[in-house]
Formats: structure tokens, C-alpha cells, sequence
């Protein structure tokens, strides 16, 4: 029996496991056996633990409870927690997900130890060293052994940084394996939508009726934190709102609730609050969140995830962002970049409303990623011993 690490941390990070927990369930517990640990990085109830229950994920072995702090406490404290698990566990392999900071202390704690590391979502890129995501999975990818992007975006930025397409196995860190294998979460939109359209009371609950409502979310710090940015965000909302009479459907992260009255106008923060088509909401389930997105006319945000799920569901997407790493979805013209610029996103709504997106290729893999990953990871280690 191979066995794996796996570290969970924050919302996303939950979301994406379910797939590869799903496969090693269905196909694969025969020959791997996961041993989940959770970081307490987001540690709000809505915000993580429901995810397990409502996405059948085994509840994790470990939790570390690290819970909110400075990126150097909260990684310091990862960091520590992680390596006394490694070498307790002493697995053959340390998944890891995305750009958080679960991510960056699990890289360095595995390879400090010379755990292997297996990185899903490697290769992506923003170019924007400014922001934290992009120095985690920078460091991240560097430090693998097997690397799986979702895109062939991904792939190449990873050829382009010096990882060799060519490398034959035993993979090790200095002789990394490299991936195009699709995207985990497109496996998990289609294992999840059917369900969601079944037992989803969000649309009702809320008063929202599908395709008469644009699903918008805001949690990025840059955008919460900085008065103007937010401002410029919200008064382009409140337009939309007066221009289409569509809802906003907003269901708010905890820093965005935090922040909303103290870095908007008064009279903004009013008219938002005020404004019967505004729903701002609690956070959502994942099962409700693709609920909302199915039935939403448009998207608009600067979740990196919700860019990917708008297109999974073949909506138009807005993003509050000066860059994205899913630029396939720019590319073919499913996406606009916005920014935190009110005449920008004024102008991409209109350009949907104009003239919206009519093809939506596939770029995000077959809704196999999560069993490919699975079979890589029996097969290298099988090649290792």
C-alpha cells in the first residue's frame, strides 16, 4: 500500500482534494491510502468544515489549528507542524494544492526532509510577484518531483522556467516530472453539478431567479484592503445594477464583510445595503456556489476558482484582477480583464451584453485529472523502488 500526505488548508484546497479522495475511493484503495492533513488555515465553520460533510471527504487525520496570523507566523507555524507529521508518517508522497500559504510550508518542510512532493495545479502563473499566490507556487513547483498543470498554459510556463519535458523516471526533484493532465476541479463541476441542481435551495432561499442575476465575489486582499480599489468595484456594481435591473448575488467573504463599511463611501456603503437587487449573503457551500454559478447570467470576480467554474458552466466572466493565470479563458473570449476600474468593468459588461461569448472549447481536460493523478502517482512510485 502506497501511502500519501495530502495538506488541505483553505476553502479551495478542500474543494480540489474532493476529487483525488473520490478516485482513490473508487479506483484506487486497494493501492493508496491517504492520510489528510488540515492546517486550520481557514478555520470558519462555513468556510471549511462543511465542505467535508457536503463533498463526502474523509475527515482529516491531523489538524494543525493554525488558524489567522502574518504570513511568517502562520507559515512558521505550517511549517513545523507538517514536518513532525512527514516524519511520524513517513509517506511516499506529500500532495499539495494550488498557491496558499498550506502550500508553501508543506514544500518546504517535504523537501528540507527529502519527502517527494506532487504538486497539483503547477505551472500556473500571474507574473505578478506582488502577489503572495505567486511566490507560493513559484517556490512550490520548484521544489516537486511530479508536477501536474490543469493547461497547457501551465505546461509551457514550466518548459519556459527550465523544467525539462524530456526527463525519463525515476522522477526525482532534480529530475522532475512534468504533466498536461487537466483540471481537478472541472472533474469535480461535473461530479457535483447534477447534485447541486437537485438539492441547491440557494436561488430560492435568496429570492434569485436564473439568468436574472449576476454571481460576484470579492475576497482578494488588494481589492478588500484598499479603499479606492473597493469603491471603484462597488459603484461599477451598483451601475450594472441601474443599467440591466439584474440581481447581485454576493455572497461575501469574511475579510469583504469585515472591510465593506469601513472602506466604502458612506453614501456607497448606503446605496449598496439599501438596494434591493444587491443580495449580499453569507458564504456559500461548494455545492451552493455552483448552484449560483449554473444559473447566474454572468460572473464577476477575482477568485481564480470562480474565473475556472464561469467556464466550466459557459458564463462570462468579468475579472477583478489586473492579470489571471487562466488566460486560456481571455484568449478565446470568455473573459475580460477588469481590474478594480470602474470604466473597465463597465465596459466588459457591455461588451457581454453586446456581444457574449458563444464558444467555449475545451481547455480544462476530459473529467479524468483526479485519476490520472491517482495512476502517476502508484505508477512513479512502483518505478522508484
Amino acid at each position: 500500500m502506497i501511502k500519501i500526505v495530502t495538506i488541505i488548508g483553505a476553502r479551495p484546497q478542500i474543494i480540489k482534494a474532493a476529487a483525488l479522495s473520490r478516485a482513490i475511493k473508487n479506483s484506487f484503495s486497494d493501492r493508496l491510502h491517504e492520510i489528510i492533513v488540515h492546517t486550520g488555515q481557514h478555520y470558519d465553520e462555513n468556510m471549511s468544515e462543511v465542505f467535508f460533510r457536503e463533498l463526502g471527504i474523509p475527515l482529516p487525520n491531523y489538524n494543525l489549528n493554525v488558524g489567522s496570523a502574518s504570513h511568517g507566523v502562520q507559515t512558521a507555524r505550517m511549517i513545523e507542524g507538517i514536518e513532525a507529521i512527514l516524519i511520524k508518517e513517513k509517506p511516499a508522497w506529500l500532495v499539495l494544492y494550488g498557491d496558499t500559504n498550506s502550500t508553501l510550508a508543506g514544500a518546504v518542510a517535504a523537501s528540507k526532509i527529502h519527502v517527494p512532493i506532487a504538486h497539483i495545479e503547477a505551472g500556473l502563473r500571474s507574473f505578478n510577484k506582488a502577489m503572495p499566490e505567486e511566490i507560493n507556487r513559484i517556490l512550490c513547483d520548484h521544489c516537486s518531483t511530479l508536477l501536474f498543470s490543469p493547461t497547457e498554459t501551465g505546461f509551457k510556463n514550466l518548459v519556459q522556467e527550465g523544467f525539462n519535458p524530456n526527463n525519463h523516471p525515476p522522477y526525482i526533484a532534480d529530475n522532475p516530472g512534468i504533466y498536461h493532465c487537466g483540471d481537478v476541479m472541472f472533474d469535480n463541476s461535473l461530479h457535483f453539478a447534477e447534485l447541486a441542481m437537485k438539492q441547491s435551495q440557494v436561488l430560492k432561499n435568496n429570492q434569485l431567479i436564473a439568468d436574472q442575476y449576476i454571481l460576484c465575489t470579492i475576497h482578494r486582499n488588494n481589492n478588500t484592503d484598499e479603499p479606492e480599489r473597493l469603491q471603484q468595484i462597488f459603484e461599477a456594481l451598483l451601475e450594472i445594477v441601474k443599467q440591466s435591473g439584474k440581481q447581485i448575488a454576493l455572497p461575501l467573504h469574511p475579510r469583504t464583510a469585515k472591510l465593506l463599511k469601513t472602506n466604502l463611501s458612506p453614501k456607497c456603503y448606503q446605496d449598496v445595503i439599501s438596494n434591493p437587487l444587491v443580495h449580499l449573503m453569507e458564504p456559500v457551500s461548494f455545492l451552493d456556489m455552483i448552484a449560483l454559478e449554473q444559473n447566474a447570467s454572468h460572473v464577476i470576480t477575482d477568485s481564480g476558482g470562480v474565473q475556472k467554474e464561469a467556464y466550466f458552466f459557459q458564463k462570462p466572466c468579468i475579472i477583478l484582477r489586473p492579470e489571471t493565470e487562466w488566460k486560456e479563458i481571455v484568449e478565446v473570449g470568455a473573459a475580460q480583464i477588469a481590474d478594480a476600474s470602474k470604466t473597465k468593468i463597465l465596459a466588459a459588461w457591455s461588451r457581454f451584453v453586446e456581444a457574449p461569448p458563444m464558444d467555449f472549447p475545451s481547455i480544462f481536460g476530459d473529467g479524468q485529472a483526479a485519476h490520472f493523478i491517482a495512476e502517476e502517482l502508484i505508477k512513479q512510485s512502483q518505478i522508484s523502488k
